[in-house]
């Protein structure tokens, strides 16, 4: 466990809050003492006192795995379905109130947007997408996609 005082004026500008902030976002904090204080000459002081985690013992942030770029991946008709998708994913997970990948990741999406069709019988056979899933979004994706397929169409 280690310590760091920060000392933060009332006439201090934004670059000590910057500061402090950046220093909190990256340590394990384990406490934060804070005491106001008066000076001599009138100055209003806010003192910090943050007990934090040394970075041998702060467990860094896991690597994220490296985006992939489904434009390179998937041939220009099933990259379209896929961005489609993601339109229709983005309105579902708002309409919940849930992140994205919550409602299918963008894996199961690339997976999807390979499909002959896009039907729910073919979308439960991808890996990760189960029962509740299917139940909760896979139908109403499916139904969707094609209204919106085929008013483009129009």
């Amino acid at each position: 466990m280690q310590i760091k005082i920060f000392d933060l004026t009332s006439r201090g500008g934004d670059e000590t809050q910057d500061l402090i902030n950046k220093f909190l976002r990256g340590h394990k904090i384990l406490d934060i003492d804070r005491q106001f204080y008066v000076s001599s000459d009138n100055v209003g002081h806010w003192s910090l006192l943050v007990t934090y985690l040394p970075s041998v013992l702060n467990p860094q942030a896991p690597e994220r795995k490296e985006k992939k770029d489904y434009k390179e991946i998937l041939s220009s008709e099933a990259f379209e379905r896929f961005t489609h998708l993601r339109v229709i994913r983005r309105q579902l997970a708002m309409d919940d109130a849930v992140p994205a990948y919550a409602v299918f990741t963008d894996a199961e999406l690339a997976q999807i947007a390979q499909l002959p069709s896009i039907e729910p019988s073919l979308m439960s056979q991808i890996t990760g997408i189960g029962d509740k899933r299917m139940d909760k979004y896979g139908r109403i994706l499916c139904e969707m996609y094609k209204e919106q397929s085929n008013e483009t169409n129009r």
